[in-house]
């Protein structure tokens, strides 16, 4: 009988901790698969970051390293200059990447380091019990915004895949989303798209991927799903800012 679905060869043999409804386990899922399909695992170092995916590295089954709160970049950036020869990626929420570590990412991008972040935009700091993040959408209730976030006093939500896409460094940026069949395709898509960048050499390549937190949000699963599609997209258009192409 012909095998027509397991697991992917770069992702360990283990249950996920994430709460039920999160992402985070389909997310990893498509980074195996395209490490996978492009032959990459034994040449991978993944950067894990703080937050939620800290345990990354108990799933991607490659060399990973441990990143302090914001700094995936920073690591990400060392290991390539010292290993080109690796693949390097890191994996990381909207709290770490774009709290703490905006700096780190701005300052990869504008590098233009051949590197890829998988950036996890769930628009709550889900870890450390659902405060206001960066991204946390205008209205929004949190621990820390329990009338809603209110822009006069927390400013606005920031779009780091628009800001990052203006930057002469980068080579690929993209948002996703993965609340539906069609739209995990396409997130699989993109991941490999950035992934290649980085094989070609081409320089700095990003994913963004609108993801669900249920648990933060207080909601179901399905009705978190249906959040991304009417709140989250409406304020964080999916689709690619930057290309290969572009960037020539």
């Amino acid at each position: 009988m012909a095998v027509v679905f397991e697991r992917p060869k770069s992702l360990i043999q283990q249950k996920f901790h994430y709460c039920p409804g999160c992402h985070h386990g389909i997310i990893h899922r498509l980074v195996a698969e395209v490490l996978d399909e492009l032959e990459l695992q034994e040449k991978t170092i993944a950067i894990a970051s703080v937050g939620c995916s800290v345990f990354a590295y108990d799933y991607f089954d490659v060399d990973a390293i441990q990143a302090a709160h914001g700094r995936a970049p920073a690591v990400a950036t060392g290991v390539k200059r010292s290993r080109p020869e690796s693949i390097v990626f890191t994996y990381q929420g909207d709290g770490d990447l774009a709290s703490i570590g905006a700096a780190e990412i701005i300052h990869a991008a504008a590098r233009g380091e051949n590197i890829t972040v998988i950036f996890v935009n769930n628009a709550i700091y889900g870890m450390t019990g659902g405060q206001m993040a960066p991204t946390t959408l205008i209205g929004q209730e949190t621990t820390t915004s329990p009338q809603g976030r209110n822009p006069k006093s927390a400013g606005y939500p920031i779009r780091m895949s628009e800001m990052l896409a203006t930057l002469p460094g980068v080579t690929y940026i993209a948002r996703t989303s993965v609340h539906d069949p069609k739209h995990v395709r396409e997130t699989k898509k993109a991941i490999k798209e950035a992934f290649q960048v980085q094989v070609e050499g081409k320089g700095f390549s990003l994913v963004e991927v609108l993801s669900a937190c249920p648990t933060n949000w207080h909601m179901t699963p399905v009705e978190a799903l249906d959040w991304i599609k009417k709140e989250m997209i409406a304020y964080y258009p999916l689709g690619k800012f930057k290309s290969a192409e572009e960037a020539k």
